[in-house]
């Protein structure tokens, strides 16, 4: 046996690509569960590193995520809510605070206004990436037009120098 199969291989661009959507929708899963089940970051990061990635389920596997970046966008949601959702807050009507809407999009609106903090990753990446994982969630509805729409005022507001 050589030294090259000893190595795990290194996954290629697309399965990297893939890694960071399955991250994001993972760190929406996570930050709703936080919310709705009132357990701690640290006991969900754990839950999910351990029985989500690249689990079985009936048959069907769930996709492996890039930990780093589940754990960066779940780390910077939590630390920087306040701000996120004011932005939040101020992207949607007046009269739909962030407090009444669903709370898969508010999860969602967290985890994608914690990755616009980040200044390495493009803001259109992080508004087309959440808008599939709406999609994900919402497939039949208006909610991926809406997050579309929250996202981008958002971007423009906390990160106005990247358009």
């Amino acid at each position: 046996m050589t030294d090259t199969e000893d190595r795990p291989r290194k996954p290629s661009r697309e399965e990297k690509r893939q890694m960071k959507s399955a991250a994001r929708l993972y760190a929406v899963q996570a930050l709703f569960q936080m919310e709705a089940a009132g357990q701690a970051v640290e006991r969900v990061r754990a839950e999910f590193e351990t029985h989500r990635f690249g689990a079985v389920y009936d048959g069907a596997e769930m996709a492996e995520g890039d930990a780093d970046l589940f754990r960066t966008v779940l780390d910077d949601a939590v630390m920087w809510q306040a701000r996120i959702d004011q932005a939040t807050d101020r992207a949607l009507v007046a009269r739909w605070p962030i407090d009444r809407i669903d709370p898969v999009l508010r999860a969602l609106f967290r985890a994608a206004g914690a990755e616009l903090q980040n200044p390495k990753t493009p803001p259109r990446v992080v508004i087309t990436e959440y808008v599939d994982v709406a999609r994900a969630f919402f497939p039949e509805g208006k909610e991926p037009a809406l997050v579309n729409a929250v996202l981008d005022h958002m971007a423009h507001e906390m990160r106005p120098e990247a358009f």
